[in-house]
């Protein structure tokens, strides 16, 4: 049996996305004043990105609700992070 990478195995991942409130939301204010910017790397699904502008941006949709991002994170305020709504977030399928 062929050993699956993580990208793999998360590919197998099944998001019930609300598409009415987002679980995760950023103040672009606070991240730019962040200098190091942890969660464009911490985030192990990737979802935090610099646009043209320099401005964060963030897609909930692929989430993993690890909470990575709330922890990395060295501004107060910058990340607002609560669980998604009953029936949405993620579904883990493989380990």
């Amino acid at each position: 049996m062929k050993k699956l990478s993580i990208e793999e195995r998360l590919g197998f991942n099944k998001f019930n996305v609300d598409d009415d409130e987002a679980h995760i939301t950023i103040n672009k204010e606070i991240c730019r004043t962040c200098t190091e910017k942890p969660c464009l790397y911490a985030c192990p699904a990737l979802l935090y990105n610099l646009n043209e502008a320099g401005e964060m941006t963030f897609d909930y949709a692929g989430c993993l609700e690890c909470g990575t991002c709330r922890v990395v994170c060295q501004k107060q305020g910058a990340i607002q992070w609560n669980y998604p709504r009953g029936i949405f977030g993620v579904q883990f399928r493989y380990g």
